[in-house]
């Protein structure tokens, strides 16, 4: 039963991500940003979606630093696949951790529409 819509549905997830994980994972391979806050990501399938970040882009949370339209023009894919923002482009986000703002694979995926 593992790798089923069923599977993940009796573990709690709900529908869209249920279909999402049957389905294998996708992995940006690229990412443009677009004006009014959103993101142009290109998954390893070939799938091109867009993903608003307004939601996120809120005072006393991470993504606050996005409200700079230059640091939220220097979004780029990590060798993890997550979407990232480095806060300051003077600092390697490698060896200082709290340098870099991320998303992961599957939410870029999930909480984005397909064009």
């Amino acid at each position: 039963m593992p790798n089923t819509v069923e599977f993940y549905l009796s573990k709690g997830f709900d529908e869209k991500a249920a279909k999402y994980f049957a389905s294998g994972r996708k992995k940006p391979v690229n990412v443009m940003p677009q004006d009014s806050a959103k993101i142009l990501i290109t998954f390893d399938n070939a799938e091109k979606r867009i993903l608003d970040m307004t939601p996120l882009i809120k005072d006393g949370t991470v993504y606050r630093a996005l409200k700079d339209a230059n640091t939220f023009k220097r979004c780029y894919i990590d060798s993890n696949g997550s979407v990232c923002w480095d806060i300051n482009p003077e600092i390697d986000s490698e060896k200082v951790w709290s340098n870099k703002i991320d998303l992961g694979a599957d939410t870029c995926y999930l909480e984005s529409v397909s064009l």
